[in-house]
């Protein structure tokens, strides 16, 4: 991926550790569960939580995204009042499934895991499914959103299946084509149940499309539209953002343009949009770049966005480097409740301590990056 991309990291190689514990690798890194999952909010605590919820009898999640192309059907609509309720902040969804909740519960002697426990454990994030595997996606969805549902709290999901995501780099996969992409989301949109839903839509399949042809870009744009419809049209109550890419990358003008050819100034298709998955760029610098690419997207005067702010405490670095950059610390708290006009969400959607690659195996918690995030 491009170093001004958003890198999101499915799966990956070697593990990384701080020099305090090199002596004893194996702890520092959790096994990659079959989830990138959600903490629940709360004020950081001194101490870490108690268990967590338990999980549904569904399988879990999977690992932690034109013109010329017939359109797809799009199902009939239900309902098409768009449901934008004021979500108390409290009420984002924890996931009991996550690597990081895994590394807490099997190393209660480390050092670290006070911090890790209290400050990252205790958050909720997003959940992601990242592989394609069509049989199961609609029960894995459905075992996070009837979770959610059960306590009264709002998961967070990332569908990441568009094919030919991330131009071939480190997290490159995704469904075969986009006929079986489609049908994938069928799959999916049959597990969000009927609860409210935050579902950040594909990762980097805005923004970074400069390696597509115009032609396969338009069909992508046309197979995003689509998943919007398809999303909205299973949940009414589900609320879906689009690719805006981050302040560091496309023009505002540039990006919300791509993004009306993907539907999103659609209230068939979208609630808005959604910036620095993955990045590291000031909530400051977002919000401004956000309420620029709504302005120009134009559409409905209630479309928002939700900013990813799960690392980007201290801000981009300088020289650009995108790959577990070290100086990183938390953002804000996942919230609902910002504060901010058009600002919908502060969501994690990507775990902290969870590495690009570079300080840990790609897209598997690392406890030494987990902590210098942590306790910067």
């Amino acid at each position: 991926m491009v170093a001004a991309a958003s890198l999101v990291v499915a799966a990956g190689a070697v593990a990384g550790v701080l020099a305090a514990f090199d002596d004893k690798p194996a702890s520092d890194e959790a096994a990659p569960p079959e989830v990138s999952a959600s903490p629940r909010l709360a004020p950081l605590p001194a101490v870490p939580s108690a268990s967590a919820p338990p999980t549904t009898g569904s399988a879990p999640p999977s690992p932690s995204p034109s013109a010329r192309r017939t359109q797809s059907p799009t199902p009939p609509r239900t309902d098409t009042k768009r449901e934008h309720t004021t979500t108390a902040a409290g009420r984002l969804y924890r996931h009991p499934d996550s690597q990081v909740l895994a590394w807490a519960r099997s190393h209660t002697g480390d050092p670290r895991h006070a911090v890790i426990a209290s400050r990252i454990a205790e958050q909720p994030a997003a959940v992601w499914f990242a592989d394609y595997a069509p049989d199961t996606v609609t029960a894995r969805v459905a075992a996070v959103t009837s979770g959610g549902a059960a306590l009264g709290r709002v998961p967070v999901v990332v569908p990441y299946a568009i094919p030919g995501r991330d131009c071939g780099g480190h997290s490159q996969g995704g469904a075969p084509g986009l006929d079986a992409y489609d049908d994938w989301i069928d799959r999916f949109a049959a597990g969000l149940g009927s609860g409210e839903v935050i579902v950040v839509l594909e990762p980097d399949s805005v923004a970074q499309t400069e390696c597509l042809s115009a032609g396969d870009r338009a069909d992508r744009f046309a197979s995003l539209a689509r998943a919007g419809r398809v999303l909205k049209s299973a949940n009414p109550r589900a609320r879906v953002y689009f690719d805006a890419g981050h302040s560091g990358w496309n023009a505002p003008g540039k990006q919300a343009a791509w993004l009306r050819q993907a539907g999103a100034a659609s209230p068939e298709s979208s609630d808005g949009i959604f910036s620095n998955v993955s990045n590291f760029h000031t909530t400051a610098d977002e919000v401004a770049y956000d309420r620029r690419v709504l302005d120009a997207l134009g559409g409905p005067a209630d479309l928002g966005a939700v900013i990813d702010t799960s690392r980007n405490g201290n801000g981009a670095p300088a020289d650009g480097e995108w790959c577990d950059p070290s100086g990183r610390r938390l953002g804000r708290t996942p919230t609902l409740s910002t504060g901010e006009s058009r600002i919908d969400a502060y969501l994690w959607v990507k775990l902290p301590g969870e590495s690009d690659g570079c300080k840990g195996r790609p897209g598997t918690f690392t406890a030494s990056y987990a902590y210098d995030l942590a306790s910067s």
